[in-house]
């Protein structure tokens, strides 16, 4: 039996169960970045968005992004909104039609993820020059109150990427 604070007297089953659903209620809020329990939950998020770009399937990886969101590769002109999105994930993945994204590390800093990745593939897409690719890089993420990505910016080294487009990634620079 449990007994009421208020007047020693047992609450009835209604009463716990209304409790109950305020508790949680009041234990459920907005996932963000400085969030306690954001690890575990960024993991996830972010070994789907991994495997999204794995797999051949653009609209899946445009999919993680908030509808107006934004993806930049190395300063470039950022792709808005998830069809530019998709676009920008297309291009890579005709260019590498054996593509594979590992996620290497996550690391928060406020309100900043950065999302660590390295590709791997061959670029056998139409024009391609058939040597294999292997650079490592990694996206800055801004969240959307929602949890999607509202802004990415990727980073990787242009010059050795172009580098292993020519000539292959044997022998690459350390």
């Amino acid at each position: 039996m449990t007994l009421s604070p208020l007047s020693e007297r047992p609450l009835s089953a209604v009463a716990c169960v209304a409790l109950a659903i305020l508790f949680v209620a009041g234990c459920s809020r907005a996932y963000t970045p400085t969030d306690a329990t954001m690890p575990h939950d960024l993991d996830d998020f972010a070994a789907r968005y991994t495997a999204a770009w794995s797999s051949q399937d653009p609209a899946r990886v445009a999919s993680f992004f908030a509808e107006d969101g934004s993806l930049t590769v190395n300063d470039g002109e950022p792709a808005v909104g998830r069809a530019a999105i998709t676009e920008v994930a297309q291009g890579f993945m005709t260019a590498f039609p054996d593509m594979v994204v590992a996620m290497d590390s996550l690391h928060v800093e406020g309100d900043v993820i950065e999302y660590h990745w390295t590709l791997t593939g061959t670029n056998t897409g139409p024009g391609g020059t058939g040597h294999a690719v292997d650079i490592s890089g990694y996206e800055e993420w801004t969240l959307s109150d929602d949890g999607l990505i509202a802004r990415s910016l990727g980073h990787f080294d242009e010059a050795e990427y172009q580098r292993q487009l020519e000539h292959g990634e044997e022998g690459r620079s350390p």
